[in-house]
């Protein structure tokens, strides 16, 4: 009688619980994680909160534009290792060999980052709470505003994890998804200076500026979600694809 294979999704739980035990095993990650929050905590406190009077909403708003970088920040920490350390510690061939194809694997190692940055994400919901000890804000506005976060996480894990699948080392995959980031998220100021349908194209591939900027201010719209959703999956293609191609090298 033959043994049933495993299913893909049950490869799929299994790694990404592999992986978020490592990230609660390695203390540098909460090193990281505690690094950032107290990062995006001074930020709060000395732009969005200020000495200066504001509304509630222009609080919520300032908040959400400075912990956008720090979301950008852990999502770059959280992917770099990915699969550089797979490829490092020469355990890649063994994952490329198991009954998970290429694609499922990396959205396994994806949907891991993902998990953690989600954690991440909840521990910093005592900022915008804080509001309500002065003033009120609507409850939609944190929502859309994490909402964002989250979609914006997502794009730098995909980016992050395509620099993984590059290299063996983890500082030269996080500088690569570093530079491909800022890259990205200066577009609005070369759209500035380019005229025509051109500058309208560079300006929506910018990561940030036009597509973000509706979540900070309480809306979801759905040209935004779509656009950082397609990013993410053209990011996760690429990544897909090099693993792909390894098969091809002598």
């Amino acid at each position: 009688m033959s043994r049933n294979k495993p299913s893909p999704l049950s490869g799929i739980t299994l790694i990404v619980r592999r992986e978020i035990g490592q990230y609660a095993t390695t203390w540098i990650g909460y090193v990281i994680v505690a690094a950032l929050l107290l990062l995006c905590g001074l930020l709060y406190n000395a732009f969005a909160l200020g000495n200066s009077p504001k509304y509630s909403a222009d609080v919520l708003s300032d908040y959400f534009f400075f912990s956008s970088g720090c979301t950008i920040a852990v999502g770059l920490f959280l992917s770099m290792r990915l699969i550089a350390e797979e490829r490092d510690r020469g355990t890649l061939p063994l994952l490329a060999t198991s009954y998970l194809t290429d694609g499922q694997l990396v959205i396994a190692k994806f949907l891991s980052a993902f998990v953690a940055l989600s954690v991440w994400l909840t521990c910093t919901l005592y900022m915008p709470a804080m509001i309500f000890i002065n003033g009120k804000v609507s409850i939609g506005h944190i929502v859309a505003g994490y909402v964002g976060l989250l979609l914006l996480g997502a794009v730098s894990i995909s980016i992050g994890l395509f620099g993984s699948s590059l290299v063996k080392s983890q500082f030269a995959a996080f500088v690569i998804g570093a530079v491909i980031t800022v890259v990205m998220l200066v577009l609005w100021m070369t759209s500035r200076v380019v005229d025509g349908a051109l500058g309208d194209f560079i300006a929506y591939l910018a990561l940030h500026d036009k597509h973000f900027r509706p979540f900070m201010d309480g809306t979801i719209p759905t040209a935004a979600v779509v656009f950082y959703l397609s990013v993410t999956a053209f990011f996760l293609t690429l990544s897909r694809n090099v693993l792909e191609g390894r098969r091809w090298r002598p």
